[in-house]
Order: C-alpha cells, then sequence, then structure tokens
C-alpha cells in the first residue's frame, strides 16, 4: 500500500502549503442562514474538514478558510446557498507542495 493511502486527513493537508489572507477570508459563512439548517451538509462534504460545528452555538458553522483547498465543493454543496466563497486574493491561498 502506498504511503499517501495510509496517512491521516491532518497529515495530508500538513503537506499542502497554504499562504492564508487572514485580514481578508475567502469564505464567509451566513450564520442566519445556517440557524435554520438542520442537516449541516457542509461538516461533511467539504474535503479538508474547513467547515466545523462553532463551539459557543450549534447552530452556526465555524470556518478554517486557512485549511481550504480551493476545490469549489463548497459553492455547490450548501442547499441554502449560506456559504459565499471566493478566490482568495493574489499570491494567496493553496500552494501545493508535491504534485
Amino acid at each position: 500500500m502506498s504511503e499517501l493511502m495510509t496517512l491521516t486527513l491532518a497529515d495530508k493537508l500538513y503537506r499542502t502549503k497554504y499562504e492564508p489572507d487572514e485580514s481578508h477570508p475567502h469564505i464567509k459563512v451566513n450564520d442566519a442562514a445556517c440557524e435554520k439548517c438542520s442537516d449541516k451538509p457542509c461538516l461533511f462534504f467539504c474535503p479538508a474538514e474547513v467547515y466545523k460545528r462553532d463551539a459557543n452555538n450549534a447552530q452556526h458553522v465555524a470556518v478554517s478558510h486557512e485549511n481550504c483547498l480551493e476545490c469549489g465543493t463548497c459553492r455547490y454543496g450548501c442547499p441554502h446557498a449560506a456559504i459565499d466563497w471566493q478566490n482568495p486574493n493574489g499570491a494567496m491561498g493553496v500552494k501545493y507542495r508535491f504534485g
């Protein structure tokens, strides 16, 4: 079995270089729409687990935009269009180390 198949998600994400733009996150979540959503599919469809339940309010979703692989799944996966995903500002975002 190859090494990449036995790595955890955290191990695989560690192999990806990010240049986060802390002052201008490229992902924003509409909390009002999230409150109405009982299924929270965003917690499951993101391959990098960018979306997690907010520790302070289980009806809201916390976003770790700095882990985003920029695949765009969230633009289409949220049935309530509560996720606003834009391309990161120039020279920011994910920079692959391998591949």
